[in-house]
């Protein structure tokens, strides 16, 4: 390992400040850990975004790194699991916010964040995937553990099959409605973007939808059935919405909050309906689970359009893309060139 690499450093300085910049760092402030790897790839999140402000929710000491993704080869190890040479994963856990993230040209971290790279994906595309994509596949894996098929709809009707995703032009979004189409789901998209309409119809949403149709403030304790599943990316008045508009055995996966942290719900659709309501939270899920969902990435969930979705920039035209994150205006995902892979 060389005594400096790039970096996205995120600092404070006496007057409170926030302030971040491309530049070199000393590799000796690397955090210590079992496994050390020179990143190739990394990717744009909205947490990362928001960590590169030096959120105080996100980052609680300085200077920081972001990025909550890594994608990369390992370089040294004190692990059996892993050796020089080997092409892994690391994402989530408190890559990007606790520790220094994957904006840098070496992370290193224990060993249980660590997943190895699955025949069938890129370095690349994993993180064209990422966390974002790691959600959307906990959502699926969330819904199918319902027993609700593609094939749910043929035995009520048709329009009752449907599947929403919500938030559709985001990064999870946009991958579950990828995959959810992909593999049979007939997926309603909604997004307050007119201009995404195209593409998520190009990635299989079989209609795309403006939000006030899962945006309901009436106060009615239930809503007329009408959604098999729901993967929801906003929270708020749109979660409480789903909730009352589910079919009976429904489940809505909930992996967001940008439309807010409260939820206006009652008690009946769980107890009449029988909906579920499946919290996701992809960044503490437990490290053994976490190979399966990417070798299911690496195959029959992976998007056929992946590349349609992403965008690729370098460390040093990242700050355009965090700008544009930070009001909405990103659709799909970004990777970010490391170094060469």
């Amino acid at each position: 390992m060389t005594e400096q690499m790039q970096c996205l450093l995120v600092n404070k300085r006496a007057d409170g400040k926030i302030e971040r910049a491309v530049t070199a760092c000393p590799t000796s402030e690397v955090p210590e850990g079992d496994v050390l790897v020179r990143v190739a790839y990394s990717s744009l999140n909205y947490k990362d975004a928001l960590a590169a402000t030096g959120h105080p929710g996100i980052v609680s000491k300085f200077p920081h790194v972001p990025g909550i993704d890594a994608a990369g080869t390992v370089v040294e190890s004190t692990s059996d699991k892993f050796k020089s040479g080997d092409k892994v994963i690391v994402t989530s856990f408190e890559l990007g916010a606790a520790r220094w993230g994957g904006y840098a040209e070496f992370v290193r971290v224990p060993a249980d964040w660590v997943v190895p790279l699955p025949d069938g994906l890129t370095l690349r595309e994993s993180m064209a995937l990422g966390t974002a994509g790691f959600t959307a596949a906990m959502c699926l894996e969330a819904i199918e553990r319902q027993t609700i098929g593609p094939d749910r709809g043929d035995m009520i009707a048709p329009q009752l099959g449907d599947v929403v995703v919500t938030g559709a032009s985001g990064g999870v979004g946009t991958l579950a409605v990828a995959i959810l189409s992909q593999i049979g789901y007939r997926v309603v998209a909604i997004s307050g973007k007119p201009a995404a309409n195209d593409l998520l119809k190009q990635l299989g949403a079989a209609e795309v939808l403006a939000r006030d149709a899962v945006t309901d403030t009436s106060g009615k304790p239930l809503l007329k059935p009408r959604w098999a599943a729901a993967v929801d990316t906003v929270g708020g008045v749109v979660l409480g919405t789903l909730l009352r508009a589910m079919q009976p055995r429904g489940c809505v996966a909930a992996c967001g909050l940008v439309g807010g942290e409260s939820l206006p719900a009652t008690v009946y659709p769980f107890i009449l309906r029988g909906v579920t309501l499946a919290g996701i939270d992809s960044a503490q899920y437990p490290a053994g689970l976490r190979e399966p969902i990417w070798r299911n990435l690496a195959s029959k969930w992976k998007p056929k359009l992946l590349d349609k979705i992403t965008t690729e920039v370098s460390l040093g035209g990242l700050e355009a893309k965090i700008q544009q994150i930070l009001k909405g205006e990103i659709m799909g995902r970004v990777v970010v060139k490391i170094a060469g892979d």
